[in-house]
Order: structure tokens, then C-alpha cells, then sequence
């Protein structure tokens, strides 16, 4: 890659996502400030605090709620509601485990660990601190790029390789699908005839071109 598409790239690569994330705050001071609620005070930023306000007193309120008995079964109710209707359904589990996940961050998941799954290919897990009965260590595999679907797989401890990796570090590389920039791998460069593997072995005479 020329120099100029390399600096252009990584221009994008850090702006892009700063300006989805600035629009996306406008986007949602807009639509606080438009709310029934508060739409007739004055100035707009008022209105905008205001709803911040009540909005952090309603999760909170809830949140207490929750943590009785009463507020259990009206979860389940919810849950039992939602998961009637077929579309519904999909979308409140998949943002209910979104804001899990995102609450929840990386606490839960212990040391990034390799496993081979098949013969050659090793696939990034995690450690979840847990045993089987049996002695097999509990691990959870995300799936690429949404880490908030996966697989909860019991692997022999001596199927697991270490990697040394900070769990940030293997996060990243998964939630890029892989193209994130790390210091191992092979390197590679495109060219208009085709792609060259820089980390394979000179090619033989017999090989093919």
C-alpha cells in the first residue's frame, strides 16, 4: 500500500469513529430536547438536563426494584412478555445482552487462551475461572466481529495454550474480525497482479507461479 492510501486510512481510522460518536450525541440531544416531558421549557439545555435528570432517577428507581422480589417477577414477566412475539423477541434479547455486555465490560473474562479445534487452526477463547466436574476448564469462544454471541466450550487443560495476551488485546483482534494491526502475523502485500505472502518460504522451481 502507497504512502499516501496508508496516512489516508489511518486518518480514517481514527476520525470516522469519533464523528459517528459526536453525531450520535447530537443525534440523542435532539431527541431529549424534543420530548414532551420538557419540550415547552427554556433554553433547550435545560430541557435537555432536566430529562437527564429524571431519566437517572427512573434507572435508579428501577434498579432498586430489582433487587426485590417484586421487582424479579416483574422482570420475568417482561422477559415472559417479550419472548411471545416473534420479532420483538429478537430485538429485546439482543439489546438486553448488548447492555449486559457493555455493562458489564471485560470483568468477567479471565486470561485470553488458543485452543485447536481442528487440525492446524487455533481459535481465540477465554478463561471463565470455571471447572467442570470432571477437571475440564470452562472457556468461552466469541464469535467475530459481535463478541456478545459465542460458545461456552469444557476443554482439557492441556489442550489450552497460554498466550500472554492482555484480554483488551485479544478482544480487539476479534471485534476487527482479525485486521487489526499486532505485532505477529504474516505479512502481506497487495499488488495489482495479486497478493504476496512475504511470510511463506521461497517458492520452489517445481511450484506453481
Amino acid at each position: 500500500m502507497s504512502t499516501w492510501k496508508r496516512d489516508a486510512a489511518s486518518g480514517l481510522i481514527v476520525l470516522v469513529p469519533i464523528i459517528v460518536i459526536v453525531l450520535v450525541l447530537n443525534w440523542l440531544y435532539n431527541q431529549i430536547a424534543d420530548l414532551p416531558l420538557v419540550n415547552g421549557i427554556e433554553p433547550t439545555w435545560a430541557r435537555v438536563i432536566i430529562a437527564l435528570v429524571v431519566f437517572v432517577m427512573l434507572v435508579f428507581s428501577v434498579g432498586y426494584l430489582m433487587r426485590t422480589t417484586l421487582g424479579r417477577l416483574v422482570e420475568e414477566g417482561i422477559d415472559n412478555t417479550m419472548n411471545r412475539v416473534p420479532l420483538i423477541r429478537v430485538v429485546y434479547n439482543a439489546s438486553k445482552l448488548a447492555v449486559e455486555t457493555a455493562l458489564t465490560g471485560t470483568d468477567d473474562l479471565q486470561k485470553p487462551v488458543r485452543i485447536e479445534t481442528w487440525n492446524g487452526i487455533r481459535m481465540t477463547a477465554f478463561k471463565t475461572g470455571k471447572r467442570t466436574s470432571d477437571g475440564r476448564e470452562v472457556l468461552f469462544m466469541p464469535t467475530a466481529p459481535n463478541i456478545t454471541t459465542g460458545f461456552v466450550i469444557e476443554v482439557e487443560p492441556s489442550r489450552i495454550e497460554e498466550t500472554g495476551e492482555k484480554v483488551e488485546e485479544a478482544l480487539t483482534r476479534i471485534l476487527s474480525a482479525g485486521f487489526a494491526e499486532t505485532d505477529e502475523g504474516v505479512a502481506i502485500n497487495v499488488t495489482e497482479e495479486g497478493v504476496e505472502d512475504l511470510g511463506r518460504r521461497p517458492r520452489a522451481d517445481g511450484d506453481r507461479p
